[in-house]
């Protein structure tokens, strides 16, 4: 069965798989954390954050499928989405362009906890 949900403040919407299990219950897959970068002075002081979370939109790609997530003003994201390996990019491009994880891979029936960095390049 697919369905839709909405981010909360009506960010973004994406279309999810979600498994009904036994008794009816619907099983949902996704992600959700936060999305950091840095560093964010060229010396980094001790006691001083030296990453800092950002506004973006995460994207979600393999075949058939292109899901984006935007993060809100605390960095935070959730992205409901069908189980499988999808990459990552983000628009606009933050950093150096290249967001860690890359790659990442969806459980069926979890909502996993997944934070992601990109590095500003400032040494």
């Amino acid at each position: 069965m697919r369905g839709s949900w909405s981010f909360r403040g009506g960010l973004a919407a994406v279309t999810a798989a979600v498994v009904v299990g036994p008794g009816g219950a619907a099983a949902i897959s996704g992600l959700q954390g936060y999305v950091r970068i840095g560093p964010t002075m060229p010396v980094c002081k001790v006691g001083e954050p030296c990453t800092r979370t950002v506004k973006t939109t995460l994207v979600f790609t393999r075949p058939g499928h292109r899901i984006l997530a935007r993060t809100r003003a605390d960095g935070s994201y959730s992205a409901l989405l069908p189980a499988g390996i999808y990459s990552v990019t983000t628009s606009p491009k933050i950093g150096f362009g290249l967001i860690k994880p890359a790659r990442v891979k969806v459980r069926l029936a979890h909502v996993d906890r997944l934070d992601f960095f990109a590095d500003t390049g400032i040494r």
